[in-house]
């Protein structure tokens, strides 16, 4: 399958993800918009965010892609849990839909692989966010445009790490196995020698979070070191 000109535009590129948790000061569409454009003013090639208000705030601030999602809920599957959910992605502005590339149930009754295939019949650019080699598999298969190790990582949803830092045995695998296939490195890059290390590893592109975006746990780095 030809790769896509919305997922050409990711190669080599650092996707900031610009999200803030519920309850926390910067949670507001006009505030994640201002921090999406300072990461494209910094060279970033892409934004991953998440809400509708967000997607439609950062994709009226920033000229680069946009990568959404929609997350509801906080067991099983929640990034992006349903063909509604992802359309509606779409119609707030996301140049492309990332969502749950598990075999998990999901709340509409439909599988990932009959929501992938409505989502390209309405000509929408797909990220399987995958937690390991048998999710990136079956997101290949469907036909989804870009996998991501989203969920690989200690700490994600799906706790499948070895250790604190990106899954670059993951990214590896998949890369040899799909070598045509843009393979996105995301979770626990937290320094610039993850993000090397993930490009390194084959990754197509590498989603950092937190180590940009979120400063209550950068902060937080800082004072565990001090103390």
């Amino acid at each position: 399958m030809p790769v896509k000109p919305i997922v050409q535009a990711l190669k080599g590129a650092l996707i900031a993800s610009v999200q803030a948790y519920p309850g926390e000061p910067l949670r507001h569409p006009e505030t994640m918009a201002q921090m999406a454009r300072a990461c494209e003013l910094g060279g970033a090639g892409a934004i991953r965010c998440q809400g509708l208000s967000d997607i439609s705030a950062i994709k009226g601030r920033c000229e680069i892609p946009v990568i959404g999602l929609w997350k509801e809920g906080h067991e099983g599957v929640y990034i992006t849990p349903t063909l509604r959910h992802a359309r509606a992605c779409s119609l707030a502005g996301a140049d492309v839909v990332a969502l749950d590339a598990t075999d998990r149930p999901r709340p509409d009754g439909l599988t990932f692989e009959e929501t992938v295939a409505a989502l390209r019949q309405d000509g929408i650019a797909t990220m399987a966010d995958c937690s390991c080699i048998e999710d990136i598999r079956r997101a290949v298969a469907c036909g989804c445009d870009v996998v991501s190790t989203t969920l690989s990582h200690a700490g994600a949803a799906i706790d499948r790490g070895a250790n604190d830092g990106p899954d670059l045995d993951l990214i590896r695998q998949a890369v040899s196995e799909f070598p045509d296939v843009p393979v996105v490195c995301e979770g626990s890059v937290h320094c610039p020698a993850d993000a090397r290390a993930a490009m390194d590893a084959g990754a197509w592109a590498v989603v950092v979070g937190t180590a940009i975006t979120h400063p209550t746990s950068i902060t937080s780095w800082y004072v565990e070191a001090v103390h």
